[in-house]
């Protein structure tokens, strides 16, 4: 299978290039009968769009979506659902300028060797974070199935440039996480985040970061052992967001230095139901969904392209050199990919529950 489609059931093929005329995504296996009209997907867009804020580039895209395909009279017809938004704020000039010259952190030399010079380069083409808006878009659909069954998905920025959210309610993450320009339900570390932000800016430098993601609701057992476990099936699609360095569920990493008898969560019973005391394994045992919240946890590096003089070499003139990139960039991305995060673990999540059958 081509390296654009994930899925089996819901399946998302994405396109575009970061300057080129649109960045789209097609959903196909989306049930008919579902409700959903260009509004439903624009909330979501917003919420990754550029342009918004101090920590954010001052790329000005409208980023409008159009649904060309598969919905028809404010319902999905079963038929693929074309999506897509026009790329409109292009200045393509400072990437004509470093053709011949990498960009430290990009893909930019190691696509020039495997496409022989034919890619897109132009702000980093198929390898830019602008290709997430067609993210969105597929996840703004897979939470509408979702919420047949009650799943909601919830992501926000946990950590921006060593900057820590105290540990938070549902709730608080559910009213707060779109709330600042960090998307930090924690207020206090929210100010505190920012300020990091804007200094590295000042500096001409970035920050990296890290969000975590949780869903409420989820049927027990998703995820189809052994290569398609849930939570194999959600890190491969976490780690295809640009500037995902790591993925973590539950206790993740900090379990390596845990013992058993503290990492395992027990079994108990609530009111006749069976639950766990914990939830450490981050809601996955095996592969498979056990109805408690899943946990992940997305780190995020800093953000490539920065103001600053970076050593790289002329692959023309085969020379060492110096370049400081130009243009318009993030400080952080982290922001920006919290509304990310929530689509790829939607509709990863959604086509496990089609494979599963639980919605017709």
């Amino acid at each position: 299978m081509p390296g654009n489609i994930i899925g089996e059931r819901f399946v998302v093929a994405s396109f575009g290039e970061s300057h080129g005329r649109c960045v789209g995504v097609l959903v196909d296996g989306c049930p008919p009968g579902i409700e959903l009209t260009e509004a439903d997907v624009q909330v979501e867009l917003d919420r990754r769009r550029p342009g918004q804020s101090l920590v954010t580039t001052t790329r000005a895209e409208e980023d409008r979506v159009e649904i060309l395909s598969g919905v028809f009279q404010g319902k999905t017809t079963g038929a693929p659902i074309l999506m897509l938004v026009w790329n409109k704020d292009v200045d393509s000039r400072p990437y004509e300028m470093l053709r011949n010259t990498p960009r430290p952190g990009h893909a930019d030399y190691p696509a020039y060797i495997k496409y022989r010079g034919f890619n897109d380069y132009r702000g980093g083409g198929r390898f830019s974070g602008r290709i997430t808006a067609g993210y969105v878009m597929a996840g703004a659909v897979a939470k509408k199935l979702l919420s047949k069954l009650g799943v909601e998905v919830l992501a926000y920025s946990l950590e921006i440039g060593g900057v820590k959210a105290r540990q938070l309610s549902v709730d608080e993450i559910r009213r707060n996480r779109y709330a600042n320009e960090v998307r930090c339900p924690d207020f206090e570390a929210a100010e505190r985040m920012k300020q990091v932000v804007l200094e590295a800016r000042k500096q001409g430098d970035s920050v990296g970061g890290i969000v975590e993601c949780i869903a409420l609701n989820l049927p027990i057992g998703l995820g189809e052992p052994v290569f398609d476990n849930l939570d194999s099936d959600l890190a491969k699609a976490l780690f295809s967001i640009p500037a995902v360095k790591g993925v973590e569920f539950g206790r993740g990493f900090e379990a390596a230095r845990l013992r058993g008898s503290e990492n395992n969560d027990p079994f108990i019973l609530v009111d006749g139901k069976i639950r766990t005391a914990s939830n450490n394994s981050g809601g996955i045992l095996g592969g498979l969904s056990t109805g408690e919240q899943l946990v992940t946890r997305v780190a995020f590096k800093p953000a490539s392209s920065i103001a600053r003089p970076q050593k790289t070499v002329d692959i023309v003139e085969k020379k060492e050199t110096e370049i400081v990139v130009p243009g318009r960039h993030d400080p952080t991305v982290v922001p920006r990919a919290v509304p990310v995060v929530e689509a790829v673990v939607a509709f990863v999540l959604a086509d496990h529950v089609l494979r599963m059958g639980l919605i017709q």
